[in-house]
Parts: C-alpha cells; structure tokens; sequence
C-alpha cells in the first residue's frame, strides 16, 4: 500500500514540473559612460559693451588664445587744447589667461573671478613697461598722464604675471603699434603675430573701471587683418572688459602734449 505521504510528495513534484520556468532577471541598464577626462568649455566672447554690441567672429575662424594686457595707452595734444587728444598708440605686455577661463578643469576660476582680472591687474601689478619715471610705474599711483611716457626701448625682460596667492599667469607677448601706425600683436609664446586694423566699436559698460586717473575705460573693439601679410596664425582681435586708458583732455594737459594712460584689457585672438 502506497502511504499517504508518497502520494503528497508525488503530487508536489507533478505540480513543480508542470509549471513554467521563472523567467530570468531583466539586465541592469548599463551605467552611462563617465565624462570624458579633461573636457573643455566653450569660451563665449562678451560682445555687448555699451550702446550696442560688436560683431560675433565669422564661422571660420576658431579661437586661439585669450590674454590680458597691461600698459599704457598713448595721446597727442594739437595746439588746439578744446579738440580731443590724438590716439598715438599703445603699449602692453599680454598675459595667457587661456587657462583661467570659468569651467576649464583644474585651472578655471569663477566667473567673476575672471571678469575682474583686467581691474585687479590695474589696480594691484605694477605697470609691466620700463618708463621713464620708473616710479609711475608702482601700482595705483595717480599722476598726471605726462607722467606715464615709456623709454624708446619700453620692454623688459620677459616675465610671468602674478596674482596673489594663483599661479604664475604665463607671459604670452608684446602689443605694439609698428611703423605705420598699425595695431601689432607679437604673440612670441605661442607662434602667433596679429596685424590688425579697426572693422567696429563699442563703447565700454557705464560701470567699467575708469582707472587711476579716473578718465574711463577704453573702447571695446573688433579688430581684423589688415591684408599686410603680416599675420601669423591670427587674422582677428577682440579688445573687450577694457579698464582706463582714455586720454586726459588737452585743456588739462596742454596744447602739443605727449601722454600716456595706464589700461588694461583682455584681447581674444581668433585665426
């Protein structure tokens, strides 16, 4: 006689063998790939100055480096001390801020950080030039823009700027304008020359930094190749978040009258 406990046993593993099979687990979805190492931000130009905005650089061009230059803009004075003074140049020396730029990994600052470098530069680095009062130099120090005028040989000795408590910011090169009274950007770190002449402006935000002597900020400006042959790897110039350098007028300084305003910038290069 069959017990009743075989007859449960049998009956369960009859059941168990008729039942379907579990269906397998579903897969995970597969992580999503990390970012990729070193990934880089896009830097967005600042076109908007004042009263309107400058041109946006055209589809073919990609940028090359971004600086901050700091020097000395330079006037004349006719004998007519009620016309405004005669731009007669500029002299800077410009910096790699590349790197700085918000959103670069490891080296970026914050935005504002980086927005304010042109004024902390002003207002806290001696100006980077041999002039020939070298006091006038000194950071901060208000004069009389005769005062600023640089030697016939205005560069020193390449040097890395320094901020605070950052890292060096790496020397990039020389502003200058050549024989011809032609904006010249010798980019000498980074194999670049740029010739350039003005295509637009703009004026400057109603905030922007008058500087020391308290006569305003320069012009932003689009600035492009002027056709010389000139140019090396860049064929286009922004000068934008600009700090002093406009010129004292000619009723303070005189008629005939050479001077020289401390500015600082940052300047785009696009090639």
């Amino acid at each position: 006689m069959v017990s009743t406990k075989t007859l449960v046993l049998a009956a369960l593993a009859a059941v168990a063998y008729a039942a379907p099979p579990a269906p397998p687990p579903k897969a995970s979805p597969p992580p999503p790939p990390p970012p990729p190492k070193g990934c880089q931000p896009t830097p967005t130009l600042p076109l908007t100055g004042g009263a309107s905005e400058l041109p946006a650089p055209p589809a073919n061009v990609t940028l090359k480096k971004i600086a901050v230059g700091h020097g000395i803009q330079n006037y004349t004075c006719g004998s007519d001390i009620t016309a405004a003074a005669n731009s007669s140049g500029a002299l800077a020396v410009l910096y790699d801020v590349t790197p700085l730029y918000p959103g670069t990994p490891r080296t970026g600052l914050a935005q504002a950080a980086f927005d304010t470098l042109t004024t902390t530069t002003l207002w806290t680095q001696a100006i980077p030039l041999n002039l020939i009062d070298p006091a006038a130099a000194a950071p901060g120090v208000v004069l009389s823009s005769k005062s600023y005028g640089a030697t016939a040989s205005p560069f020193p000795p390449k040097a890395d700027l320094k901020l605070g408590n950052m890292p060096p910011i790496k020397f990039l090169g020389h502003h200058y304008f050549d024989a011809s009274n032609t904006p010249t950007f010798d980019l000498s770190a980074a194999g670049l020359l740029a010739n350039v002449v003005k295509a637009h402006d703009d004026a400057p935000p109603a905030n922007a930094d008058k500087g020391p002597l308290g006569t305003g900020a320069v012009k932003w400006l689009q600035l492009v190749d002027s056709n010389k042959g000139i140019s090396k790897g860049a064929t286009m110039v922004y000068r934008v978040i600009t700090a002093g350098g406009v010129a004292e007028s000619c009723a303070t300084t005189g008629a005939g009258a050479t001077t020289s305003v401390p500015y600082t910038a940052f300047y785009w290069f696009y090639g």
